[in-house]
């Protein structure tokens, strides 16, 4: 039995989850709705508050899917209810973002300033000019933009400049030494 697949989801009062006949799931909360397709193999069990989700047979797609299946389904509850949400932090002489309306315009040393719409779902936070927060109700989402974010300026291994995550490390690494 999957370890992960056989946790039960607590279902919170505020929350509805429906399965239609397509095994499409949506789970409407107080931030939002979200909708996820789940394989037709997987049944989903809710009783008393209580959702579980149970697989057919102990086929090794089918084990796979079934931890796959009950972590999709608690994210998009957690998502509604508290949401999610990743801090970059923009390091180097000069770096810094700020917000313009729902846009982030960062300067990271280029020639021309950076900008990034939000997507759908999405918003943006900078608490200050070297700090950028990620919000939404899509873990998925969530990571991704914060992901595209960070490709704009990778931290470097030698000054550590650059962009990442709150609590990344970056290893560095010692120059180049003369004779």
């Amino acid at each position: 039995m999957s370890r992960i697949g056989r946790l039960p989801i607590q279902i919170p009062d505020k929350v509805t989850i429906t399965v239609d006949s397509d095994n499409v799931v949506t789970v409407k909360g107080p931030k939002g709705e979200l909708k996820q397709d789940i394989n037709k193999d997987m049944k989903l069990v809710q009783e008393d508050g209580v959702l579980t989700v149970e697989r057919p047979s102990e086929n090794k797609n089918h084990k796979a899917l079934h931890g796959l299946t009950r972590s999709l389904i608690f994210n998009m509850v957690e998502g509604v209810t508290n949401g999610y949400q990743k801090s970059l932090d923009i390091i180097g002489v000069g770096y810094r973002a700020q917000l313009q309306g729902k846009k982030i315009v960062m300067n990271l040393g280029f020639s021309h300033p950076v900008e990034i719409e939000p997507p759908a779902g999405i918003e943006f936070e900078v608490p200050n000019p070297n700090k950028i927060i990620v919000k939404g109700i899509n873990k998925q989402v969530v990571g991704a933009v914060a992901s595209d974010i960070r490709k704009w300026r990778l931290p470097e291994p030698y000054k550590g400049k650059g962009i990442r995550y709150e609590g990344e490390y970056v290893r560095q690494k010692e120059g180049k030494t003369g004779k």
